[in-house]
């Protein structure tokens, strides 16, 4: 037979067009039945996912049978935001999936979509297991270059501190929500973030000073608005960030860390090494740069003019950057020497 219908979609709640063809009706197994059509999904509000909020329009067409049908077609949320942040970015998709309309589960073949400017692909599934009262979201994740700008307007709240091209590819996995998205997210992957600035000028300041003394040319003014490159892999669980490896580099310098950061309490906990270009004295100017001379020889390991071991604690808001005494033989003259030049 032939229909045309107005659907009330239960969750996200929305109204849903659709017309086609429906059976003959396989009586044996009813999943074999045939059906195809097309249909236009309106006004469906993503706020009734905790975490998540947005009006979702989506149009398509599908045929196969009611146990596997293809559904190919696209979707946009104009206004599309994490609670966490309230910022509203545009997303766009398109899709091709798979969809057992016995009981919901959904196969995505891939999906290919832009957040902002940024564009993405995604496969992996929305699958109800037998024991789960709702369904597990599992997607497998690629950016193969976006701008960070739009990955930190949709995650943070204010504007996004930082500029650069990324790259990033990363599992998702989000289980049946009884609880907020953030405290259920499951994240394990890598990224490689580059042409980086910061957009905040006492950060680049910062960035720009530091690429200075690990050139050895501390008081240069022709050193500035230098790039920074960042890569590292990551694993995101019960909303604690856990970075297996974090490399940071600027001319001059490069750092590599490993820790975590706690979203819950907003705390830092890492530790790693500093290498500059330059020797320990060469960092600094006038008086401190001869004073700092004796202690050359103690920093200047594999094949760097320094070597340092460092830590990051505090807040993301307000980063507290040391030397990791536990982990560097100084004595007492020399700490206090590299924190006067501090």
């Amino acid at each position: 037979m032939k229909y045309d219908a107005a659907l009330t979609n239960a969750k996200p709640p929305g109204e849903i067009l659709s017309k086609g063809t429906f059976g003959p009706w396989a009586v044996e197994e009813p999943g074999d039945t045939a059906v195809s059509g097309e249909y236009d999904f309106r006004d469906a509000d993503l706020s009734v996912f905790k975490g998540i909020a947005g009006t979702l329009a989506s149009t398509g067409d599908f045929d196969g049978s009611l146990s596997s049908l293809s559904v190919h077609g696209q979707a946009r949320v104009p206004n599309f935001n994490l609670t966490i942040s309230g910022n509203k970015v545009p997303l766009s998709t398109r899709f091709e999936v798979l969809v057992d309309g016995t009981n919901g589960d959904t196969i995505l073949k891939p999906v290919t979509g832009t957040i902002g400017t940024t564009p993405f692909t995604t496969n992996g599934g929305v699958i109800k297991h037998d024991s789960d009262p709702r369904r597990t979201t599992t997607l497998d994740v690629t950016i193969p270059s976006g701008n960070i700008q739009d990955l930190l307007t949709l995650a943070m709240k204010g504007r996004p501190f930082m500029a650069g091209t990324i790259f990033l590819q990363t599992k998702i996995e989000i289980p049946p929500l009884t609880t907020k998205v953030r405290s259920k997210l499951l994240l394990d992957g890598r990224f490689d973030l580059s042409k980086a600035v910061f957009l905040q000028s006492k950060i680049q300041d910062r960035i720009d000073g530091l690429s200075r003394r690990a050139q050895g040319q501390p008081n240069s003014k022709e050193i500035d608005e230098v790039i920074s490159g960042m890569a590292g892999s990551f694993k995101l669980e019960d909303e604690v960030m856990t970075f297996r490896a974090l490399s940071f580099a600027v001319p001059g310098a490069g750092v590599d860390l490993a820790g975590n950061y706690n979203l819950k309490t907003d705390a830092l906990d890492f530790h790693g090494a500093l290498k500059l270009e330059a020797k320990i004295s060469e960092t600094m100017s006038g008086w401190k740069r001869w004073a700092l001379k004796p202690v050359d020889p103690f920093f200047s390991k594999k094949g760097a003019g320094t070597l340092l071991h460092i830590k990051i604690e505090g807040s993301a808001k307000e980063p507290k950057f040391g030397l990791d005494l536990g982990r560097t033989s100084l004595s007492i003259c020399q700490v206090g020497q590299l924190k006067d030049a501090q």
